[in-house]
C-alpha cells in the first residue's frame, strides 16, 4: 500500500504539472463563458456567428475534457487510497497502472505548445515535377492525409481540387478540423517524393515525382488576425470545370489577393459567391499569419511574399516503392518498410517521430 501512495502522489503531481502548462483552467473559463452565450435568448438570432461559437466550444470541449475526466479519478483513487484498506491493494494497483498509462498518452499533448498548435488544420496539396506521376501523387497524397484524418476521427472536408490533365490532381486544399489538427499535422508540411515503376509509361520506367504539401492553422475568427480591407484585391468570376461540365451559371468563385505580399487564394467549390468568399479569407488569413510567425513582424505591412519557387529537390520525406519499399523521412530519420500501411493513413509513427526529435530539442 506504502507503495501504491507513493505511485499515486507522483502520478498527480505530474498530472497537475501538465494541466498547469497546457492551461486547462483557462480552457474551462473558455467554455463556461461560451455556454452562457449559448444559453442566451438570442443565440441564433446570428446563425453564422452562432455557428462559429458551437464550433470553438466542441473543439475547446475536446481538449480539456479528457483531463478533466481523469483529473476526477485520480482524485477518486487518492480517497479510496486514504481508506488503507489493504483488501483493496490488488484493484488499487490495476486503477493506477491503467490511470498511469492514460496519463501518458495524453501528456504527449504537452508537446503541442506552439501559438496556432491546437487550431484547425488546411492542407494544401500541389503537384510539382514529375508531369501526371506527380498530379497521381497528388492525389494519392490526399486520399492519405484523408484516411490519417478519417483514423483519428477528426473531420475533412475537401475545400477544392483541380483536376489533372491526365490524371491524379494538380492541386486539392482539405480542412481537417480536431483536437491539435494543426500541431500534429505541421510536421507534414515541404516536399514529398515518390519513386516508382511509372502506370503512366508504356515502358514502365522507374519515374521520380514530387508534391507539395503546405499546411497551415485555420484562422477563422478576424479577431486573431486584422487584415485591412483596402489591402485586399476580391475577385469574381465564372466557376467551370473540364469541357463545360459543372459550369456554374452565376459568378461564383472568388479569388482574394493580400496586395502587400501577393498571397492569393481561390474558391470556387460552393455554388455561394459568399461562402467561397468567407472559406478564401480564412485561408488568406491563415496564410499571413504563418508569414507572420515566420518572419516575426508585427505588421502585415511589412510581410514579404511567400516563397513560390518549386524547390522540388528538398524534400522532407521519400516513398519509394520500386526497386525496394521504403518510406524515411529525412529529418528524423524514421522509416518503415510498410510503403502501403503508410500511403493508407498509418502516419502517426511519422508524426511521432518529428514531434520527439523537435520537442526533445526545445
Amino acid at each position: 500500500m506504502e507503495e501504491i501512495t507513493k505511485q499515486a502522489q507522483q502520478l498527480h503531481t505530474d498530472f497537475k504539472s501538465a494541466v498547469d502548462k497546457l492551461k486547462i483552467s483557462q480552457l474551462i473559463d473558455e467554455i463556461q463563458s461560451l455556454d452562457k452565450q449559448i444559453a442566451s435568448d438570442n443565440f441564433w438570432s446570428d446563425n453564422r456567428k452562432a455557428q462559429d461559437v458551437m464550433k470553438k466550444h466542441a473543439a475547446l470541449k475536446a481538449q480539456s475534457d479528457p483531463w478533466i475526466e481523469m483529473g476526477k479519478e485520480i482524485d477518486d483513487l487518492k480517497e479510496m487510497i486514504a481508506l488503507k484498506d489493504s483488501s483493496l491493494t490488488s484493484d488499487l494497483a490495476q486503477q493506477l497502472k491503467k490511470l498511469q498509462n492514460r496519463f501518458d498518452s495524453l501528456k504527449s499533448d504537452l508537446r503541442f505548445a506552439g501559438i496556432y498548435d491546437d487550431h484547425n488544420a488546411v492542407v494544401t496539396l500541389s503537384a510539382g515535377a514529375g508531369g501526371t506521376d506527380a498530379q497521381d501523387w497528388t492525389a494519392i497524397l490526399l486520399r492519405m492525409y484523408t484516411r490519417w484524418a478519417e483514423k483519428e476521427n477528426y473531420k475533412v472536408t475537401l475545400i477544392e481540387e483541380a483536376a489533372g490533365d491526365e490524371a491524379g490532381l494538380k492541386r486539392a486544399t482539405l480542412e481537417v478540423v480536431g483536437p491539435y489538427a494543426y500541431g500534429k499535422l505541421h510536421s507534414e508540411a515541404g516536399i514529398h517524393r515518390l519513386v516508382r515503376l511509372s502506370p503512366f509509361n508504356a515502358d514502365s520506367l522507374r519515374q521520380t515525382s514530387f508534391a507539395k504539401v503546405e499546411v497551415i492553422p485555420e484562422i477563422d475568427s478576424p479577431s486573431e488576425l486584422e487584415i485591412d480591407p483596402k489591402e485586399l484585391k476580391v475577385d469574381v468570376y465564372r466557376a467551370g470545370g473540364h469541357g463545360g461540365q459543372s459550369v456554374n451559371t452565376t459568378d461564383s468563385a472568388v479569388r482574394i489577393t493580400h496586395i502587400p505580399t501577393g498571397v492569393t487564394v481561390a474558391i470556387q467549390n460552393e455554388r455561394s459567391q459568399l461562402q467561397n468568399k468567407e472559406t478564401a479569407m480564412t485561408i488568406v488569413r491563415s496564410r499571413l499569419a504563418m508569414l507572420q510567425l515566420e518572419q516575426h513582424k508585427e505588421h502585415l505591412n511589412e510581410l514579404k511574399g511567400p516563397n513560390t519557387s518549386a524547390e522540388w529537390g528538398n524534400q522532407i520525406r521519400s516513398y519509394v516503392l520500386h526497386p525496394y519499399k521504403q518510406v524515411k523521412d529525412v529529418r528524423s530519420k524514421y522509416e518503415t518498410s510498410d510503403v502501403d500501411g503508410v500511403l493508407d493513413g498509418n502516419l502517426n509513427q511519422f508524426i511521432d517521430a518529428y514531434l520527439e526529435s523537435t520537442f526533445g530539442s526545445k
